[in-house]
C-alpha cells in the first residue's frame, strides 16, 4: 500500500491542538519551542491556551498549524523511527500546508518555515483592507460550474475559483460585491448551497498580489533544498523537485488556485491509495473518498493516533 503524507491548511486550527503531543513527547515540545524562538514570542501558549481570537489571526494560525504538523512528524521520526522518504511516496499540503510538506521533506527547517509563514500570514491579511474581500464555498458545484459563476459575478470586480477541494466543493474568492453576486447566481443556477466563509481576506485571488510581492522578497533570501521525496504543489497539481521552481510556485501560490482535488487524483493515479493527514483536524483525510473512491484517508492528531498508525507499518 502506497501512502502520501498531507498537511492541513488554515481553518483546521483550534485552541489546544497539539497539547497532548507536547505533554507526551519531548520531541514534540521541542518543535513548539523552536517555533517560539523563531518568532521571538510564546506562540505555543496561544496554541495551547488561546484566546481563540488571537489564534485565528492569519499571522498566528499559519505558523501554529505548521508547528502542530511538524510535532507529529518529529514524533513519527524519533519515537516511531519512521523514515518519511521510505514510508511516503509523496507529500502535499493545502495552501500554508505546502510549507509544512516542504519542511517535512527537508527543503527548509522549522525555523525558516515559521518565519516565512508569519510573513505570509501578515502579508495576506494586509493585502486587502478588512471588509473589501471575501470567499464563498459552493457546495454541489464542480470546477467548471464554479468558474462560470465566478465569471458571471465578476462584472469588473475580481471573482475567481480559489480552492478546488473536492467534487462538489469549490471555494470562490474576490471582492465582497462580486462574492455576493456569485452567491445569488449560484442559487439561480440551482447549486445546492453557497455559503459565505468567515475569513478576513480574499485568499488565493489576484487581490493577493501585494502579498505575493512580499513573499517574493522573503523567499529570495531563503535556501530551499531539493525535497527528499516528491512534493505535489498546489498551483500545478504536479510533483516539483527543483528548488528554484519550488520558490516560484510558492510565490504563485499566494494568488493562484489551490488545486487539491487534482493533486490527490495525481497521487492516486501514481499509485497512492491512502493519504495520511498529520497535524490539526481531519478535513483532508475526510475528503479523500469524495475525491476518489479508491483513496482512503486517516488523520494523525493524537498520541493514540500515532501509536495505532505505527502498528500498521
Amino acid at each position: 500500500m502506497a501512502q502520501a503524507i498531507v498537511f492541513p491548511g488554515q481553518g483546521s486550527q483550534s485552541v489546544g491542538m497539539g497539547k497532548d503531543l507536547a505533554d507526551a513527547f519531548t520531541v514534540a515540545r521541542e518543535v513548539f519551542l523552536e517555533v517560539d524562538d523563531a518568532l521571538s514570542e510564546n506562540l505555543s501558549k496561544t496554541i495551547f491556551e488561546g484566546p481563540s481570537e488571537k489564534l485565528q489571526l492569519t499571522e498566528n494560525a499559519q505558523p501554529a498549524l505548521m508547528a502542530v504538523s511538524m510535532a507529529v512528524v518529529r514524533v513519527l521520526q524519533h519515537e516511531g523511527r519512521v523514515s518519511l522518504a521510505e514510508t511516503f511516496k509523496y507529500a502535499a499540503g493545502h495552501s500554508l500546508g505546502e510549507y509544512s510538506a516542504l519542511c517535512a521533506a527537508g527543503s527548509f527547517d522549522i525555523t525558516t518555515a515559521a518565519r516565512l509563514l508569519r510573513t505570509r500570514g501578515k502579508a495576506m491579511q494586509q493585502a486587502v483592507p478588512v471588509g473589501q474581500g471575501g470567499m464563498a464555498a459552493l457546495i454541489g458545484a464542480d470546477l467548471d460550474q464554479a468558474k462560470e459563476i465566478a465569471d458571471q459575478a465578476a462584472q469588473g470586480d475580481v471573482c475567481v475559483a480559489a480552492n478546488d477541494n473536492a467534487p462538489g466543493q469549490v471555494v470562490l474568492s474576490g471582492t465582497i460585491p462580486a462574492i455576493d453576486r456569485a452567491i445569488a447566481i449560484a442559487a439561480e443556477k440551482g447549486i445546492k448551497r453557497a455559503v459565505k466563509l468567515s475569513v478576513s481576506a480574499p485568499f488565493h485571488s489576484p487581490l493577493m498580489r501585494p502579498a505575493a510581492q512580499v513573499m517574493a522578497q522573503a523567499l529570495a533570501s531563503v535556501e530551499i533544498k531539493p525535497p527528499r521525496f516528491g512534493v505535489i504543489c498546489n498551483v500545478t497539481a504536479q510533483v516539483q523537485t527543483d528548488p528554484q521552481e519550488i520558490r516560484k510556485l510558492l510565490i504563485d501560490q499566494v494568488t493562484g488556485s489551490v488545486r487539491w482535488r487534482e493533486s490527490m487524483l495525481y497521487a492516486h493515479e501514481n499509485g497512492v491509495d491512502e493519504i495520511v493527514e498529520v497535524g490539526a483536524g481531519k478535513v483532508l483525510s475526510s475528503m479523500a473518498k469524495r475525491i476518489c473512491p479508491g483513496l482512503k484517508g486517516i488523520a494523525l492528531n493524537t498520541p493514540q493516533d500515532i501509536e495505532n498508525f505505527l502498528k500498521t507499518l
